[in-house]
């Protein structure tokens, strides 16, 4: 076991990479060390986009095996079964239905990268079938979910990991330990920031099903609505029925940065200001947001949010940066860089595997640190980077800018349980409407 810890060491510090599509991702090849009882059979569910990332990750490792492969969506399985064979050798088995492989007792762990309204259902679902959980981010779509899904964990006692895998950032981590230790002195602000350029939506037009694709299904606990043209594979992100906008599809993870280098959890109170301002289409959220979650009278986290039209000047696609009496840090997936008061750049760290920032599939090495630290986890309870309990307090954070949005004012928080105080009409936006027999229960 020495041997092996020592070989992960050495293989995290960069020791050994492959590389995919230019990306250059760490070799976890201890396959040889690890006995047939540390053998993981895993499924994936929902095969579009950051499910590759996720493939690319469990076939790292050697003793891992992907089982199945689960999407309503025929031709998005297809596609798939194709990527796979060129890209990891072989075609898991396919399912449609992912409750039937919940009923495989061979399937150790699932990996959920499907729509966002199935994250928690889902993985509660999922850990009381006995499997543990690698869960995209958010890990929920509203507040209601995130306390169930959390308590599904402590009730079923199954691993369960978000997807924010910076996590698992050797540069990001070695910075939240110095910072920890006062590098930058007392640190008072963390400002996470994202930036895109994404078109119109249009205006959906209802058309029939396509034949391909179990509609019903794929909305499962959301309520029935009628299939419509700019929906489906990409843009329900942008609807709330199934989706929760741009603060957490992409906020969670640079929001996540800042509380973790800050140091804290649930804000006193959440401020956001923003709307939508450029296409006329059926995008429901704020496509330009500001958001400010206050710890005290001495802590702030920021998370600025330009979903659309063309930046100028250029600024890049995504970061963040924290603030300290006596310097700055700045984190991204791929670096770690420490200034001066003056603005001086003191020392650099970079991560030394590349992992994309802007595209949907976003794979890179971190996916490959943060999806072997959970095998790692199951298969010797090791610390988990990203344990539900800790992972859902940043998406609380998003889910409660996305309430301050709504209800265009300043929310207070109760910091034991996340609850909104003395404010009726914010906590009516707490939980959601079910379909009839799909909702969540633990």
């Amino acid at each position: 076991m020495n041997t092996r810890r020592n070989f992960i060491k050495k293989t995290a510090a960069g020791s050994a990479a492959v590389t995919l599509g230019g990306l250059v991702l760490p070799q976890m090849g201890y396959g040889n060390i690890l006995g047939a009882n540390n053998r993981l059979n895993v499924a994936v569910i929902g095969v579009r986009s950051r499910a590759k990332a996720h493939v690319i990750a469990i076939h790292q490792d050697p003793n891992a095996k992907i089982l199945y492969n689960c999407d309503v969506d025929d031709v998005i399985i297809a596609e798939h079964n194709e990527w796979c064979q060129k890209n990891i050798g072989y075609i898991p088995k396919v399912e449609k239905d992912f409750r039937k492989i919940l009923d495989d007792k061979k399937v150790d762990a699932v990996f959920i990268a499907t729509p966002e309204h199935w994250h928690a259902p889902m993985a509660i679902m999922a850990l009381q079938a006995g499997k543990h959980v690698y869960v995209e981010k958010p890990c929920s779509h509203n507040p209601h979910e995130n306390e169930l899904l959390v308590a599904a964990q402590k009730k079923y006692g199954k691993k369960v990991q978000m997807g924010n895998q910076q996590r698992s950032a050797h540069s990001s981590i070695l910075a939240v330990k110095e910072i920890k230790e006062g590098i930058i002195g007392e640190v008072y602000k963390g400002e996470a920031y994202y930036s895109n350029n994404r078109g119109s939506i249009g205006i959906g037009n209802k058309v029939d099903v396509p034949k391909t694709l179990d509609w019903d299904l794929w909305q499962g606990p959301a309520p029935r609505e009628d299939f419509r043209d700019n929906i489906h594979p990409y843009n329900w992100h942008w609807f709330r029925t199934w989706g929760t906008g741009e603060l957490h599809n992409n906020g969670t993870h640079e929001i996540d940065v800042c509380r973790w280098a800050l140091g804290v959890d649930l804000p006193d109170s959440v401020t956001s200001f923003g709307g939508k301002y450029t296409y006329q289409d059926d995008w429901e959220f704020a496509d330009n947001q500001q958001v400010t979650f206050k710890y005290g009278a001495d802590k702030f986290i920021t998370w600025t949010g330009h979903s659309r039209g063309v930046i100028k000047p250029d600024q890049p696609g995504r970061g963040a940066t924290i603030y300290g009496s006596k310097g700055t840090i700045t984190l991204s997936r791929n670096a770690y860089e420490l200034y001066n008061l003056d603005g001086s750049l003191i020392k650099k760290v970079e991560e030394g595997v590349e992992s994309a920032t802007t595209n949907t599939q976003g794979m890179g090495g971190l996916d490959v640190n943060h999806v072997h630290n959970f095998f790692d986890a199951i298969r010797e309870d090791k610390i988990q980077n990203s344990p539900i309990a800790d992972a859902s307090i940043s998406t609380m954070l998003c889910h409660l800018g996305n309430i301050a949005q709504d209800v265009g004012r300043t929310i207070n928080i109760d910091t034991a349980t996340g609850k909104i105080k003395n404010d009726a009409e914010a906590m009516s936006h707490w939980t959601r409407e079910y379909e009839q027999g799909w909702e969540p229960k633990i």
